[in-house]
């Protein structure tokens, strides 16, 4: 990131941006309000949220990004690697729903999801430090995870060899393959156990990753009353927003009781995909491991 930070973000205070990005979000009472402390309309005040939204959103390559080099991705395997001793992985994968109003017309229902609610189903690769390695924040509720990662950049990625040797880890709402680990559903052996618990212990950080995210940004638990199209640019702004706290080492805020919990368990929302096969070419990765490190 280096020089790029003084030159992208000169004296804008990131929580000033935070409370921007959490007003854009709230009863247009807020916005009202906040015009009103500035001495400008609703609509300059909304127009100024909109501006700064894309704006932060822009950075998302210079924030958010896949480690890229020997160094960094040495150090990345490092770090999973020291959490339950699993080797080789470079991410954790995950989706998590964000709330929004109906968008109406013909096209509402392809937002409502499994539970019932209206949301854009936001696709994650997690890093061992709680940071935002890769985000999809474009499809609607009602899509399975699987199908936005099938669709992702991520997934062309690894299905072309870009990631070399490199592994994700998944819940069981994932396919296994060679690139991308899930547990197993009936683990029998003392080795299948070691596997299963190493696997659900290195991947808690995705879990972990949205708990502290939803924090900082409580409009992501709460629901965002725009457009699907401007809720995405919120959503990685708000992520972009996250990486940099991050890298400032700002402090992971507080729980607060009247805000978290309202975001269901993942694993409710994953139901496995089918019947667990195992000693095919897309168990092949796991089974090696299993047989040979575990």
């Amino acid at each position: 990131m280096g020089s790029h930070n003084h030159m992208v973000i000169p004296c804008v205070n990131l929580n000033f941006k935070a409370f921007l990005l959490n007003k854009m979000v709230l009863p247009r009472t807020i916005l009202l309000a906040a015009g009103d402390f500035v001495g400008v309309s609703k609509t300059t005040a909304c127009n100024i949220v909109r501006t700064v939204t894309e704006a932060i959103a822009s950075l998302r390559p210079l924030y958010i990004k896949m480690p890229d080099h020997h160094c960094s991705i040495q150090e990345t395997r490092l770090k999973f690697y020291n959490i339950a001793r699993f080797p080789r992985i470079i991410g954790a994968i995950d989706c998590t729903h964000v709330k929004l109003q109906s968008p109406g017309g013909n096209i509402a229902e392809v937002y409502r999801n499994r539970k019932g609610y209206f949301s854009l189903n936001v696709q994650v690769v997690g890093g061992p430090s709680l940071e935002i390695l890769d985000i999809v924040a474009r499809w609607p509720g009602s899509n399975h995870d699987q199908v936005i990662f099938n669709n992702s950049t991520i997934h062309f990625k690894f299905e072309t060899n870009e990631m070399g040797d490199n592994i994700l880890l998944g819940d069981g709402g994932y396919e296994c393959r060679p690139y991308i680990l899930v547990p197993l559903i009936s683990p029998n052996t003392n080795a299948e156990l070691l596997y299963n618990e190493s696997q659900i212990r290195t991947r808690n950080t995705i879990e972990r990753l949205f708990g502290v995210w939803k924090r900082r940004f409580p409009v992501l638990s709460l629901g965002i009353r725009t457009t699907p199209d401007r809720a995405q640019a919120i959503i990685v702004a708000t992520a972009v927003l996250h990486n940099l706290a991050s890298v400032l080492g700002e402090s992971i805020p507080p729980i607060d009781p009247n805000i978290m919990n309202q975001e269901p368990i993942h694993e409710e929302w994953n139901v496995p995909l089918a019947v667990e096969e195992r000693g095919n070419n897309k168990t092949s990765v796991r089974t090696s491991l299993i047989r040979d490190y575990f």
